[in-house]
């Protein structure tokens, strides 16, 4: 095998296309083509499934894809030390995380990373879809489960407080069990969450009008007097037009976890990103 390739193998993953990759190693497609068909020749696998919308990691290209970002990083490293220059983290890191925890929650603390480490790309996927660890779809996942796979590196990284909110200036009365009120709430896939189960419990006679897995979306309908929402609230908090509703008890809040794969616990620009937010939202 000739280590070089490995370096038209990360093109390859990270532009998706051989013209995409070729233009970021300043190499020919014919040639970028060539260099891979002989890489996966040595090592006997198929490491990329060749769609039409162009190259995917297959299990094997997957498993070789956190060595070679190793290697990589070892590379540079070499070349910092022997140039003697200051240390700048590049490369990619591709992140996961529900849409409001993205919008208000990582936002800033991305924007910060990006300024003390332009070279870094940070890709920010949102949405309901739990991606995987151990077959690289993310390398650092925020979700609201613990993660159970052995193989990744998680820890609890806040609590989330959850309140009950309306349109501003609606006069509300809860009563005993909610009858007559309006409520907006989790989807049928999320019912089971523990604030939806205990708005459901809290006010059972309350007719449910909306369900959405967007907490953006729940929170709007509810700016716009559609009903009442159990939203987060650093969410709700900074959302114009809403108020929270004075109650004797309060809607469970939420534990947030991140997690990464344990092969990339000496990745630089990983440990980086991960103490940089822990330390703006760990609570």
């Amino acid at each position: 095998m000739e280590w070089s390739d490995l370096r038209i193998f990360l093109a390859i993953a990270r532009s998706g296309t051989l013209g995409g990759a070729a233009k970021r190693v300043g190499q020919t497609q014919p040639t970028m083509g060539r260099r891979l068909r002989a890489l996966e020749s040595a090592l006997g696998q198929t490491l990329f499934q060749r769609t039409a919308d162009g190259f995917v990691l297959t299990d094997e290209g997957t498993a070789v894809l956190g060595h070679a970002e190793r290697m990589e990083e070892e590379a540079l490293a070499v070349e910092r030390q022997i140039a003697g220059g200051q240390v700048q983290l590049e490369g990619l890191l591709r992140l996961s995380s529900s849409d409001w925890f993205g919008t208000y929650m990582l936002a800033p603390a991305l924007a910060e990373f990006g300024r003390r480490h332009p070279k870094v790309c940070v890709e920010l996927l949102t949405d309901s879809r739990l991606y995987s660890l151990p077959r690289r779809e993310a390398d650092l996942v925020f979700r609201i489960k613990p993660f159970e796979e052995p193989e990744v590196i998680s820890r609890r990284l806040l609590q989330i407080p959850y309140a009950v909110y309306t349109a501003e200036g609606m006069d509300i009365d809860l009563g005993t069990d909610g009858a007559g009120l309006r409520l907006i709430t989790m989807d049928t896939a999320f019912a089971e969450m523990p604030d939806a189960i205990w708005l459901k419990e809290r006010l059972p006679a309350a007719e449910i009008v909306l369900r959405s897995n967007s907490r953006e979306v729940q929170a709007e309908m509810c700016r716009q007097g559609g009903g009442l929402a159990v939203l987060p609230k650093p969410l709700a908090d900074r959302t114009p037009g809403i108020a929270a509703v004075k109650m004797d008890d309060s809607p469970p809040g939420r534990d947030t976890y991140v997690g990464y794969h344990r092969d990339l616990r000496r990745l630089s620009r990983l440990r980086a990103l991960l103490d940089l937010v822990v330390e703006r939202l760990a609570n």
